[in-house]
């Protein structure tokens, strides 16, 4: 087979106006195209599951505190838990998945998360289900990079690869949505210990599935792991969020502040531990490139938003607008319709008008949506003409942005760095999204503190949703300023990454 030029992130010439498409005559080595079929559906319901899991429990939060006597801190680390684990640990689940097999690890992550969720379906108290929510972020940081990096090397370029990341992508945008949706229906109609207990036939069928569809591959050389590396930086996520959270209570300030600077200088500690590392967790190669770099920024910027603003939305439908689990569920629906509306539109336009635009106006036009949203509601207010609109104009916005977004944060990675890249672009959702919400709580506090309900509530949530608009504009110029003019995402014409 003729050879062709590669763009890695190693020592390969750079491409400059990062294209991808298709490995010319690589048809003969890849899976038939029947089995990538079954591999996208299965890693695809994977991303769901672990998406979903994220905001499952929003809707049913209320419920879940009044029986186990939360606190409303407690209340909120429900969710913070399973996000931080989650991302703190992704890094390192991503090297385990490219060392130890990524079919394997995947498998792994997906028992583990099974077993978490029972734990915390039959949770006695308030400990036993934060600790549950967190082994469940912690397997799923193994089964989530497994899963991407499965994808990644099934699908290595061209327009197969374009529609594969398009529903991978969706998947990922709707995921929340259906999150709330899923656990209005479980807590209205069975109980709220069934948001955590309905993984469990997910996780028997993606298991079946996994054995018999998946094939195995690897990472080859160097396989030690990084250690230091791996401390220092769930250390300093842990310690970062946490500090966050106290940020509301003015009595702890001092305590955040010091808990912010240590999750800070242990984030320091990282970037030195891994340039000096003959086997690094993350390889700095994999944030240097520019496209990658602004990449992983929006997503970060669109999980806080994802995460805080969906929470609060189910809150103020719930709280404010007194609507029923089931209906609060059901009123974040429509985002996840606009969005998988948007999806086939927005794939399209990837070879039109390239990522780049995408990733400026899908931002912008959600961040429209949500100032419609925060600008318009009130406490006596209707879900039609005050909440339906916004949230239909934010889906649209999801739709365009989530299309090209994976796809840019993997593209051109090596087939040694596959799982940490994946690993990267999940942790940056979930971070995000764990210190988003943790900033988006402070906002929330300050504004409703010392005022009286409902008033209070609905300037408390205009405020988190002023704040997510904030974020997303900043997600817009960030890929306006920092993703070249010429990047593109072909299906003919161009070499296909390296991997492999």
């Amino acid at each position: 087979m003729e050879p062709l030029p590669t763009r890695t992130d190693q020592t390969a010439p750079q491409r400059p106006d990062h294209v991808l498409a298709p490995r010319r005559g690589g048809a003969a080595s890849a899976p038939d195209h029947r089995l990538r079929t079954w591999t996208l559906v299965v890693v695809s319901l994977t991303q769901l599951l672990v998406v979903l899991d994220g905001t499952i429990v929003g809707v049913a939060l209320p419920h879940a505190q009044a029986e186990l006597g939360l606190t409303d801190s407690a209340r909120q680390w429900v969710v913070t838990a399973y996000a931080l684990a989650f991302g703190s640990l992704l890094l390192l689940g991503g090297r385990i998945a490219d060392y130890a097999g990524r079919k394997r690890t995947f498998l792994v992550g997906l028992v583990g998360f099974g077993v978490a969720s029972v734990l915390g379906g039959v949770a006695a108290d308030g400990a036993t289900l934060l600790a549950a929510r967190a082994g469940q972020g912690a397997f799923a940081a193994l089964m989530a990079p497994a899963a991407l990096a499965i994808l990644t090397v099934t699908f290595p370029s061209g327009r197969e690869r374009n529609k594969a990341f398009a529903l991978f992508g969706a998947v990922s945008g709707a995921g929340s949505a259906i999150g709330l949706l899923l656990g209005g229906v479980l807590t209205q109609y069975l109980d709220w210990r069934w948001c955590l207990l309905v993984n469990v036939p997910f996780v028997v069928v993606g298991v079946v599935a996994g054995l018999s569809l998946l094939r195995e591959s690897r990472a080859e050389g160097d396989r030690r792991y990084d250690v230091p590396g791996a401390l220092t930086v769930t250390a300093g996520f842990a310690l970062l969020v946490h500090g966050l959270t106290l940020i509301e209570n003015a009595d702890g300030l001092g305590r955040a502040v010091t808990l912010v600077a240590a999750g800070l200088a242990c984030l320091l500690a990282f970037v030195v531990i891994e340039r000096r590392s003959p086997n690094p967790l993350l390889p700095l190669r994999i944030l240097t490139d520019r496209v990658r770099a602004a990449a992983l920024t929006v997503q970060a910027l669109v999980g806080a938003v994802m995460m805080g603003a969906m929470l609060y939305l189910a809150f103020h439908l719930q709280l404010v607008l007194h609507l029923g689990p089931l209906q609060a569920g059901a009123g974040t629906l429509p985002i996840t319709i606009s969005l998988m509306a948007t999806v086939p539109f927005s794939t399209k336009l990837l070879n039109e008008i390239g990522p780049r635009r995408q990733l400026v106006f899908g931002p912008l036009i959600s961040a429209a949506g949500v100032v419609l949203l925060f600008t318009r509601i009130s406490a006596d207010g209707s879900y039609w003409t005050q909440v339906l609109p916004a949230i239909v104009v934010f889906g649209v916005g999801m739709g365009l942005t989530m299309v090209p977004l994976q796809n840019l944060a993997l593209l051109g990675v090596a087939g040694h760095d596959a799982g940490a890249a994946s690993a990267a672009a999940t942790a940056a959702n979930q971070l995000g999204g764990s210190i988003g919400l943790a900033v988006l709580t402070s906002v929330y506090v300050a504004a409703v503190e010392g005022r009286s309900v409902p008033t209070a509530l609905v300037d408390g949530y205009a405020h988190v949703f002023a704040g997510a608009a904030a974020l997303l504009v900043v997600a817009g110029l960030v890929a306006l300023v920092v993703v070249p003019r010429a990047t593109r995402l072909l299906g003919s014409d161009a070499a296909a990454p390296a991997v492999h």
